[in-house]
């Protein structure tokens, strides 16, 4: 048999083992995520007649989740959408703030511009006869992420490629990538 001393029950080595556990796993809770985007509705709501061609204003309506375990806050910012290549409008992204781990819906009011659509037209029309529309948009979202009295800069990169029917303005397909970077 071993000495008694070696069997002994030590509360602090078992405190100093909870503690560290507790701080391994907040750690690794806290690892920060990247964000998901997911572009629910495309909403027509003006047409501006700029002769010979028209600027469309929609409502872009896209689902956004913070997996994060803080809650971020951001400041205003503007997207980016291209077409063939070529900058066709931009979205409004207002500053704002999501709760941690949580899911929120966002509509952002967006311009597209005739004549940049006007210089692909036979691809446009093409796209139409084929009910299918590909469209790139960037945007690049800074805010902070609050953890007690700690707040943590950051950048979050989003690209999005989505294909659309031009008709209807119905979502076939996605793929949405974002990236934060800790400042």
């Amino acid at each position: 048999m071993g000495s008694r001393s070696s069997r002994r029950w030590s509360w602090t080595s078992a405190l100093v083992g909870a503690v560290s556990a507790t701080a391994a796993a907040g750690v690794l809770a806290a690892k920060p995520r990247d964000p998901a985007f997911q572009l629910i509705s495309i909403s027509l709501t003006s047409f501006t007649l700029h002769f010979p061609v028209l600027d469309a204003d929609l409502i872009l309506t896209v689902h956004v989740t913070n997996p994060n375990v803080v809650p971020i806050e951001y400041g205003p910012s503007t997207m980016s959408i291209f077409y063939d290549g070529s900058l066709l409008g931009t979205a409004a992204l207002e500053a704002g703030a999501q709760p941690s781990r949580s899911c929120q819906v966002v509509r952002l009011p967006a311009r597209l511009d005739g004549i940049q659509l006007a210089h692909h037209a036979s691809r446009f029309f093409a796209d139409v006869a084929r009910r299918e529309m590909v469209l790139d948009a960037a945007v690049e979202i800074n805010g902070t992420a609050k953890l007690l009295r700690w707040a943590h800069r950051f950048r979050a990169l989003v690209n999005s490629r989505v294909t659309v029917d031009p008709v209807f303005l119905d979502v076939i397909d996605q793929d949405n990538r974002s990236v934060i970077q800790l400042a």
